[in-house]
């Protein structure tokens, strides 16, 4: 289950580190450029773009910009619709840029949209950066568009975007109009993958995306890194690697693999805000990974969200594979904190071989689900297969479910070395049967033979949460060492996951 990248040129230093799984992933600076294109709005399109004579339009410099050169957009508001037309080389990025300190809007208040368009597009290019921009303020009432802040496609690769704010991307239409949007998608959308993709530290907030979501990654995308990124304020799931919902053609491309999402800050992801909670509920998921395969979901922060995190396929074709879950905190959400299988009464992808091991999960289930029952802290729903749950700690609400397996279908689930604690009733329930007794759960689903069901983990504070360890926890050096590959190298914190030989249940070591 090893995340593979390939990764030639400038990227190679930006990403090899997440996609080695280090601690904190750094980017050295970009190569000096050839040329300095500045934007500005008291410039002239006419103007040669110095310092000291800007062009006006953010559209004619990167028109000029070839590969090595940089624009710099001085702070102001634009009303254009962005769209890099040429590649960079190895080495040589065209990157767009605000200027430093200063506060650069594309604003897309009263531009049109026809069919699917994004304020800054990337289309079949390479080797480009964007940094740095409020994307904000398109929207629309038209029904079955599609609206979008930054959308990269057509085979576009070696691509970074960076530091954005993106934020008021609505289509305000009712569900049954086609009511869909992204903050950020990249599409893999032909038959050459989008590879070496780098999306880290943009804030998204308060957008209307309807049954789409804020962050997706779909199709053919083959390596790719989301990392510390924050998404609140949303109506409908914050990240989402994706299959099986024709962005490509080909069945073969049509899934997102190899990816990492990590260090992502998400909250208030709640879909009762928009239309669509009228009929699901708190139905959203904040990361969220359906019908991909080999994706890694570490040492994320996901809470007050409908669902936590889930590994799961809404695809009969497309089963979520390969992926880990690991490292994260999951907490105070509505429902699920973590969740497998595929959607009951609907679909047969289901999850297989997937490894959810060393997490934090407090307190989530604060509703009952769509069938007036409670999901439970993991969830395992139709067709879960070949899936190993360790290592996690799960601190459940008085009246809870630790895990809730739902139905007898899927086989050879491993469920052991994980600690749980209630200060109430929680139960277990597995294949629709509630147990009461920890003797009947263990026998019932054949595995927890050396985990826990009475001892505090004594977490720094309940309160708040803050759901570090006391060190007299008894989660600290008790779980089970898995291979470097599913532990990872690194805890919540950024520090080494396995200290003596030994590590901790949960999320911290």
């Amino acid at each position: 289950m090893t995340v593979f990248c390939k990764l030639p040129g400038i990227l190679l230093a930006v990403m090899v580190a997440a996609c080695s799984k280090s601690t904190t992933p750094t980017t050295p600076p970009l190569p000096a450029a050839s040329n300095v294109y500045y934007v500005s709005n008291e410039g002239s399109d006419i103007a040669p773009g110095s310092a000291g004579a800007p062009l006006r339009s953010i559209n004619t410099a990167l028109g000029k910009a070839l590969p090595g050169d940089t624009v710099l957009v001085r702070g102001g508001v634009y009303h254009e619709k962005v769209s890099f037309p040429k590649s960079g080389k190895t080495d040589k990025l065209i990157t767009l840029k605000a200027f430093p300190g200063e506060t650069v809007r594309i604003d897309g208040t009263g531009l049109s949209i026809i069919g699917k368009e994004a304020l800054v597009t990337l289309r079949n290019v390479r080797f480009v950066v964007l940094e740095g921009f409020d994307v904000f303020n398109y929207t629309s009432s038209a029904p079955w568009v599609n609206i979008n802040g930054i959308v990269a496609s057509d085979g576009s690769s070696d691509i970074v975007i960076r530091k954005n704010r993106i934020y008021n991307i609505e289509h305000n239409v009712a569900p049954a109009d086609g009511r869909s949007g992204h903050a950020i998608e990249i599409i893999g959308n032909t038959a050459v993958p989008m590879t070496n993709i780098l999306v880290e530290e943009n804030e998204i907030h308060d957008c209307n995306t309807g049954y789409s979501e804020n962050l997706t990654i779909n199709g053919y995308v083959d390596g790719f890194v989301i990392r510390k990124n924050k998404i609140y304020n949303a109506e409908n799931i914050g990240i989402d690697a994706a299959g099986g919902y024709a962005a490509n053609p080909v069945p073969a491309f049509n899934y997102a693999r190899n990816g990492l999402i990590a260090e992502n800050e998400l909250f208030r992801i709640d879909m009762t805000t928009g239309p669509i909670g009228g009929v699901h509920g708190h139905g959203a998921i904040g990361i969220y990974v359906d019908g991909a395969r080999n994706i890694t979901v570490e040492r994320n922060r996901v809470y007050d969200t409908d669902r936590g995190i889930g590994i799961v396929s809404e695809n009969d074709a497309f089963p979520t594979s390969n992926c880990i879950v690991r490292n994260n905190f999951v907490y105070n959400c509505w429902r699920a904190g973590i969740y497998l299988g595929g959607y009951l009464n609907y679909t047969t992808g289901g999850t297989r071989n997937c490894t959810v091991a060393n997490n934090t999960l407090f307190q989530n289930n604060r509703e009952k689900g769509a069938f007036g029952e409670i999901e439970g802290e993991i969830r395992l729903t139709e067709n879960c297969f070949d899936n190993t749950i360790v290592n996690n700690i799960i601190y459940a609400r008085p009246e809870d479910v630790f895990v809730h397996k739902y139905t007898a279908t899927g086989s050879n689930n491993t469920i052991d070395h994980n600690l749980y604690f209630t200060t109430g009733t929680a139960t277990w329930i597995w294949n629709g049967k509630p147990l009461s007794s920890f003797d009947e759960w263990k026998k019932a689903c054949g595995g927890d033979a050396a985990s826990s069901a009475a001892e505090d983990p004594l977490l720094i504070s309940i309160q708040l949460p803050d759901l570090h360890l006391q060190p007299a926890s008894p989660a600290k050096n008790s779980g089970i060492l898995l291979s470097g590959d599913l532990l990872g190298q690194s805890d919540i914190d950024g520090n080494s996951r396995v200290v003596n030989n030994k590590v901790s249940k949960g999320a911290q070591q």
